[in-house]
């Protein structure tokens, strides 16, 4: 499997967009989850995006479907209870349709019929984990659904992702999973999502802490 989405849970409106416009990254369009509560803003690479997601419906949020997806938690909870991350996988190579952990079958409304997004079974004190069978690189998309993806000399495919957080436990399958397929998880005093582009052969970075829990290098 591979990166398909990164999300970071943020404010109502991602006022923390703004930071990374000024760092120089182009914007893409942002949009709704109806039924489900959130809304979001996103910025889109090569083979993957980056997603800032916050909380418009707290109601919806809580209903009966989004419940069990633990999102009014992470969008609303203690930070040294909830993770506020989220990595979304899509198959890669020669991978099947179904995420490769334990999962469960989320219907949300704004989803065409017959679509699906497979959750992994995993406590809130993780990232999200999630795995959509019918994701696809950016760069790949048809041109009726075809984001701006960054300027020519910019960032251009995420190739590396760590996270730091600050919440000790067992790790669960998922977890697993995902560090089978590169993603490094690491101890530490803060939760920290660390995001390498183009294999970092320029060897810089930029920190976007405080106002963001993200770190870029390059």
């Amino acid at each position: 499997m591979e990166i398909d989405h990164i999300f970071i849970c943020v404010q109502p409106g991602a006022p923390e967009a703004e930071a990374l416009a000024q760092f120089g990254l182009l914007e893409g369009s942002g949009n709704t989850h109806p039924g489900q509560g959130t809304a979001n803003r996103r910025f889109f690479f090569d083979n993957a995006f980056v997603e800032l997601l916050w909380l418009a419906d707290a109601a919806e949020a809580n209903s009966d479907a989004t419940r069990p997806t633990m999102l009014l938690q992470r969008l609303t909870g203690d930070a040294a209870r909830v993770s506020p991350f989220g990595l979304c996988f899509r198959p890669g190579g020669a991978d099947g349709p179904h995420a490769p952990f334990p999962s469960w079958q989320y219907r949300p409304a704004y989803l065409p019929p017959g679509l699906a997004v497979d959750f992994a079974d995993a406590p809130a004190t993780e990232p999200m984990w999630f795995f959509l069978a019918f994701g696809g690189r950016p760069d790949a998309a048809a041109p009726a659904r075809r984001q701006p993806l960054q300027r020519p000399g910019g960032l251009r495919e995420i190739t590396s992702l760590r996270l730091t957080s600050p919440i000790r436990g067992t790790a669960s399958a998922a977890a697993a999973a995902a560090g089978a397929a590169g993603v490094q998880m690491v101890a530490g005093d803060g939760h920290l999502l660390e995001i390498g582009f183009d294999h970092e052969g320029a060897g810089r970075a930029h920190d976007f802490r405080p106002g963001l829990p993200l770190l870029l290098r390059w």
